[in-house]
């Protein structure tokens, strides 16, 4: 067997055993590996003056990796944050070749000590609850019209359920439950499964959508063609109905429906841990954020301590604290 020949059995393995099978990654998450892999085979080709089929494991170095890091973002004018995606795929893969080919383990070694980049974390965009009451109020009723009673459902499950975008387009009949106790199972990421609970108006406007000879595997959000709603085609309608809503021309997305629906969670006093299982996030951390993103509760805590927010003589401390062993104990770290 040539070595390109190797090279072409490790990577399906790598794809269809490892990533689909093993590790059970969703098919988007799959295709952004393949992207990764495919740039990075087509420049190491490029840079060895050869068609791609005459590539071998051999030609996959760290120098390389480097090389096509700079190239990602010097030529392809890529961001930090893309730079770093692409990294993290390239030394997941390099670690299952070391795995299958013990003698490429010193090449694993360095590219998993090729440091991230800092950047700034991208910037959380959610709405305020009076933009969600007046995007709301400016939706058309329906009625009869199915597209509009489909668009307002879609844009209240999202702003009820955090769903990511995929999660929605994916929904089958078979995931809800619209009895007395409405809730929804969402499919995510690392092919986990979670319940949300459904308002009962978010429940009525899906018992409206959904046909009354509907399967359990029927999508339950259809194009104007009624075919399976796309995460395309959930995108159109998100920044349809909220174009107006832009600020420093940065567009809503159905994303944005997922952080609003954390911080309002979050400023209605409902617990993280409660949150991070609403929203499937595999870390604390991911939920943490939100604690810092609202603007209300930085006014409200400046408001607060300022120095004529309390009349003079009197006191502004505050006991409960002092009773939150957990607290004082986090206080003392610092």
């Amino acid at each position: 067997m040539s070595l390109s020949a190797d090279l072409g059995r490790v990577l399906h393995a790598y794809f269809e055993d490892h990533l689909r099978c093993q590790r059970g990654l969703r098919p988007l998450t799959i295709s952004s590996y393949s992207d990764t892999l495919r740039l990075f085979l087509g420049f190491v080709a490029r840079d060895r003056r050869c068609r791609l089929t005459r590539l071998v494991l051999s030609d996959l170095t760290s120098d390389r990796v480097l090389a096509f890091l700079d190239h990602l973002e010097r030529e392809r004018g890529n961001s930090v944050a893309s730079r770093n995606q692409r990294l993290a795929a390239l030394r997941g893969f390099f670690e299952y070749v070391a795995g299958c080919r013990p003698e490429r383990l010193h090449e694993a070694q360095r590219v998993a000590g090729v440091p991230v980049k800092r950047c700034q974390p991208p910037r959380t965009r959610y709405l305020e609850r009076d933009e969600v009451e007046r995007l709301f109020a400016s939706l058309p009723d329906g009625g009869d019209d199915r597209l509009a009673l489909r668009d307002r459902t879609v844009l209240l499950f999202l702003y009820n359920t955090g769903a990511r975008v995929q999660e929605v387009a994916e929904l089958k009949r078979a995931n809800l439950e619209l009895g007395e106790k409405a809730r929804v199972r969402l499919h995510g990421k690392g092919d986990k499964w979670r319940v949300c609970p459904l308002w009962k108006r978010t429940a009525t406007l899906l018992g409206e959508l959904i046909a009354d000879d509907a399967q359990g595997d029927d999508a339950v959000f259809l194009g104007r063609t009624g075919r399976v709603l796309t995460r395309h085609g959930l995108y159109k309608i998100v920044r349809r109905h909220t174009e107006t809503m832009r600020r420093e021309g940065q567009a809503i997305s159905p994303h944005s429906f997922r952080h609003t629906a954390a911080v309002h969670l979050l400023e209605s006093g409902v617990e993280v841990n409660v949150i991070r299982a609403w929203l499937g996030h595999v870390s604390l951390e991911t939920t943490n954020r939100y604690a810092e993103i609202t603007l209300r509760m930085k006014a409200e805590a400046l408001e607060v301590c300022a120095l004529d927010s309390a009349d003079p003589g009197t006191s502004r401390g505050h006991s409960r604290w002092r009773d939150d062993p957990a607290l004082l104990k986090w206080l003392k770290s610092l």
